[in-house]
């Protein structure tokens, strides 16, 4: 190989900039790893704990230092014996939320309930990102069980004393940090969106089941998606485009499309690369609730769109979603799956313990199946709306607040399910399954903190909301850095 000397800045690659850098023989894995793992010596705040404190992000589980090397190891000897042919993300460092099993590692939810685990095999999407030698950093925090959007053990690298969000915080943390290009995320009511928007990085949370979560230790099964984290939108498609291939385990396909996705990477670069694109809002956006600055930022990317060539089309929306249906259904799921550590209760935090409500009467089943029903009209009329008004996408906050003040650490008590102003844009596109794409936007002239908005699309129609986020980071909204992170 010829010689050569490794970007300085090789931990604050993008993902496309690093693919390219490696295949070019610009930078090699191992290189690439080593700057990652000295970036997380310098930024997480000490070495990965359970419990984190104030001065700390704290982004990470647990980080696999050694088996990252010889992964790194061998997708160089990849990249020398296959060049062109190796596989897109080949050597790629990435972030798996510790909801996510890899074989014969732990694999804890961040809890003390699963303090000693260890996966006996890998989640069917980590199987098939590590057949394509990406190369795994460790696992990232989640609030506790995923059952809740605080991931109060996390920092925001914005500033340390507010909440990263959840329950994909360590994911979103790390990323904005500059620690790791990409992550996986899972999103039941907005956990992949909601900590990437507070945290001022991408995301796309894809259709129902467009990625497997075959392995993943659940939430609400018929809620939950696997999503993509990084810096850009660019680089999340990359990523979901890899992620969308991974196999069923047998299993049917269950989701809306193509069971792969094709999504662009590059923007269009015409003069008005929006042109010919519908995109609507609606009244949802027009709630007391909803911060000012976050009112500027959809406002912003508005006028964004247009001057980029959009229509903006101001339509009402078919239907709310009934929050006692989307409750149901959650609750109902996890306590399910939550059954089997009811003698474990007391090593539950207090607020997931609450959630769960061990010893609580059974919900019935035909309030589940009448929720679920429900579900299914609601998603029906969403469905006919898109289609029946020509729409690419749907113009929305991410959530109705800027970043609150980072918990204590899962206090009882705290608002949970569709009630929650984190929640109140994103749960309804888990309970219809609608593909969302998160685009951070800019800081908020008042709060001094990342704000975005997401774009949703009908089902099945990914590359629509994609395309126009594309767009907007190409022209109108760059990726950010943040100061603390930039400062350490």
């Amino acid at each position: 190989m010829k010689s050569h000397n490794p970007p300085a800045h090789a931990a604050d690659l993008s993902v496309i900039d690093a693919a390219h850098a490696l295949r070019c023989g610009e930078l090699t894995a191992v290189e690439l790893l080593e700057a990652q793992l000295d970036r997380i010596a310098q930024r997480n705040g000490g070495e990965p704990s359970f419990d984190g404190d104030e001065q700390s992000i704290n982004a990470w589980a647990r980080v696999y230092p050694q088996r990252g090397r010889q992964q790194a190891i061998a997708a160089d000897q990849r990249l020398r014996t296959e060049a062109d042919s190796a596989p897109a993300l080949c050597g790629i460092p990435w972030g798996a939320k510790d909801l996510f099993p890899v074989a014969q590692l732990p694999v804890t939810a961040s809890s003390r309930v699963l303090e000693h685990n260890i996966a006996q095999r890998s989640a069917a999407v980590v199987e098939h990102l590590e057949a394509q030698s990406m190369v795994l950093l460790g696992h990232t925090h989640t609030h506790e069980f995923a059952a809740g959007g605080s991931t109060d053990q996390v920092g925001n690298p914005w500033d340390l004393n507010k909440s990263a969000g959840g329950s994909s915080g360590g994911s979103a943390a790390a990323i904005a940090a500059g620690m790791v290009p990409a992550a996986l995320g899972t999103d039941t009511a907005g956990s992949v969106r909601i900590p990437a928007s507070l945290c001022g990085i991408a995301a796309i949370k894809p259709s129902f089941n467009q990625v497997p979560t075959t392995g993943v230790i659940p939430l609400a099964p018929t809620l939950d998606h696997v999503g993509a984290m990084a810096r850009t939108v660019a680089d999340c498609a990359l990523l979901l485009n890899e992620m969308s291939q991974a196999p069923m385990a047998g299993l049917p396909w269950m989701g809306w499309g193509d069971p792969s996705l094709n999504l662009a990477t590059q923007p269009d670069l015409s003069r008005r690369p929006l042109a010919g694109t519908r995109i609507a809002v609606t009244q949802r956006t027009m709630i007391d609730l909803v911060d000012d600055d976050v009112v500027e930022a959809v406002d912003d990317a508005r006028a964004a769109c247009e001057r980029l060539g959009a229509t903006i089309v101001e339509l009402s929306a078919p239907v709310e979603m009934n929050k006692t249906d989307y409750d149901t259904i959650l609750l109902a799921e996890a306590r399910s799956y939550h059954a089997r550590y009811a003698e474990h209760e007391e090593l539950y935090r207090g607020s997931t313990r609450d959630f769960l409500a061990f010893g609580a009467p059974e919900m019935s089943v035909s309030q589940y199946l009448a929720s679920q029903h429900a579900r299914i009209e609601a998603t029906d009329r969403w469905r006919n709306w898109f289609r029946g008004h020509g729409i690419d996408a749907l113009l929305e906050p991410t959530q109705a607040i800027p970043a609150p003040k980072r918990g204590s650490g899962y206090d009882a008590d705290q608002a949970v399910g569709g009630e929650d102003p984190m929640t109140l844009f994103t749960a309804l596109w888990n309970f219809t399954g609608f593909p969302a794409v998160t685009v951070p936007t800019a800081l908020g002239s008042r709060s001094g903190l990342p704000m975005s908005i997401s774009l949703i699309s009908g089902p099945g129609q990914e590359h629509r909301a994609v395309r126009i986020g594309l767009a907007l980071q190409r022209y109108e909204f760059p990726s950010l850095t943040p100061v603390s992170a930039s400062s350490l």
